[in-house]
């Protein structure tokens, strides 16, 4: 289960995140462009979206390879901020990436698994 959540991670918020942030800088590059009210917040969402998918990337990626708790873990807490800080197109795909983070958190150690 812990490889399936990094997987999860690492498709979800990390390739997707990272085009729906796009998206986010996109909107508020127009908005900049006609000087509409908050278009710089906006842009600033989109950037916010940007470091916290890279973020889940790299925290999906170690939960694949790790044994430990602590990268989904912390792949949680990057998705709830990233949901946070990358507007609410980001945050449909966090959550995908939290999801992920309570796979690889929860997941069983294969290790552990006894055979008959």
């Amino acid at each position: 289960m812990r490889k399936a959540g990094g997987i999860i991670a690492l498709i979800a918020a990390g390739i997707f995140g990272i085009f729906a942030a796009g998206i986010t800088l996109m909107v508020g590059g127009v908005g900049a462009a006609f000087k509409a009210n908050d278009a710089h917040m906006v842009v600033g969402l989109g950037w916010g979206g940007v470091g916290f998918s890279f973020v889940v990337i790299v925290l999906g990626a170690l939960s694949v390879t790790s044994s430990s708790r602590i990268p989904g873990m912390l792949l949680i807490l990057a998705s709830i901020f990233g949901a946070i800080l990358g507007g609410t197109l980001v945050a449909l795909f966090m959550l995908l990436a939290f999801v992920g983070g309570i796979l690889a958190t929860v997941g069983g150690n294969p290790r552990s698994v006894a055979t008959a």
